[in-house]
């Protein structure tokens, strides 16, 4: 059988959406094949690379979704696999680096599981579900946390006594994977910056920023959980710890409660009241919606300028991720909040949204850089095969 015959799977399990990618045995290579499901737990629908259009399926959760895949006669759950690799969201302080799966990775990654309620249980679900399915195919652990996993204690740690952080309460950082390839990129798509010290933002309906230092993280926007930092499509990002527990003392809102509301009903959704797609704000004249596009606008701007003294100064910016790459008008207007710093907006540039954004005489530059987090994984799975597989 040919090495293109062989191939890794990739699998990016979300709270509602299921990404993978089929890679030959040359991660650098395209994917075989690559593509999404959308819309998990309600109108779900298919879509991958060669395929016209999206294609209803059910799936109630990620775990179904799967089950939707492996029927498919030449999908990515076909031909012959050699090793699965997963993005799991929280690593926790001791999984800091990708590993191959077994009993006791399980039980570890299980344990950190509250800390990431919507990422890390339908991961495990998919992963073990494919064991099942998969006897004796290898699966290979990648964390989003673990890229952050150098830090300097005073980025890492909260103002509480030692002891929690030894039992593990501290800033973990997340979007590990994706500024893992970030950092990589920038070398041959933005070298004047690689080797520098840059802000990169990871804008998505999950959101946060990275400093990279010569391509290592060294602060982040998320803490504890991926609640924290910027406001994200339905999360609250960073909010005052008393807020919790008035809602607790004076609405008597119960710990359930409460968790579901910072997750789900916060964030753009919760600001604008009409969505959690920035697209459909942009287009609102609604002023609750241009207040949460604003808010959002300036958190990004103002945590530029938290992560810039988190590094000692600053030479560069990258965007990425689905707002990052896609939205013309958050790039200039985060842009132009910090045009103080040095950045000079070229528009013809960002309109075609790849590439240097800045103009050629700006003091410092800003970046378009589309992320790709499957392949991450892929390298890493591979590079962790067992002997003799492949």
């Amino acid at each position: 059988m040919s090495e293109t015959d062989r191939r890794i799977v990739v699998l990016n399990t979300g709270s509602s959406s299921l990404k993978f990618a089929a890679y030959s045995l040359t991660p650098e290579a395209p994917p075989l094949l690559s593509g999404a499901v959308d819309g998990i737990g309600g109108t779900a629908r298919l879509q991958w690379s060669g395929s016209s259009g999206d294609h209803p399926v059910q799936a109630a959760n990620p775990h179904a979704a799967m089950e939707a895949l492996a029927a498919l006669a030449n999908g990515p759950l076909s031909g012959n696999i050699v090793a699965f690799g997963h993005r799991i969201v929280h690593g926790g302080p001791d999984l800091n680096h990708s590993v191959l799966v077994d009993d006791t990775t399980l039980s570890r990654i299980e344990a950190v599981s509250p800390l990431a309620p919507l990422h890390n249980p339908p991961a495990l679900d998919v992963l073990k579900g494919l064991q099942k399915r998969f006897p004796g195919v290898p699966h290979v652990a990648c964390f989003d946390t673990a890229f952050h996993r150098g830090h300097p204690a005073v980025a890492d740690r909260f103002a509480i006594p030692d002891s929690l952080y030894q039992d593990g309460v501290r800033r973990y950082g997340f979007h590990g994977l994706s500024y893992q390839y970030i950092a990589g990129a920038m070398k041959t798509q933005a070298p004047e910056i690689a080797g520098g010290k840059v802000v990169a933002a990871h804008l998505g309906s999950g959101a946060s920023m990275c400093a990279l230092v010569n391509g290592h993280s060294v602060d982040s926007s998320m803490g504890f959980t991926a609640l924290d930092g910027l406001p994200m499509g339905t999360r609250s990002g960073s909010l005052d710890a008393g807020v919790i527990l008035w809602l607790q003392q004076q609405k008597g809102w119960s710990v359930d409660k409460v968790e579901h509301f910072l997750y789900h009903d916060c964030g753009l959704q919760g600001m604008s009241g009409l969505s959690n797609d920035i697209r459909v704000l942009l287009a609102s004249d609604a002023p609750l919606a241009k207040m949460a596009v604003e808010y959002f606008i300036y958190h990004t701007a103002r945590t530029a300028g938290a992560l810039a003294v988190s590094m000692g100064g600053i030479d560069g910016f990258v965007f990425t991720a689905g707002i990052g790459e896609h939205s013309i008008p958050i790039r200039a207007r985060v842009l132009e909040r910090l045009r103080w710093l040095g950045f000079d907006l070229d528009e013809a540039a960002n309109a075609k949204g790849h590439g240097r954004i800045t103009t050629e005489t700006s003091r410092l530059h800003a970046f378009v850089i589309p992320t790709d987090e499957e392949r991450v994984i892929a390298r890493e799975t591979l590079a962790l095969l067992p002997p003799g597989r492949p």
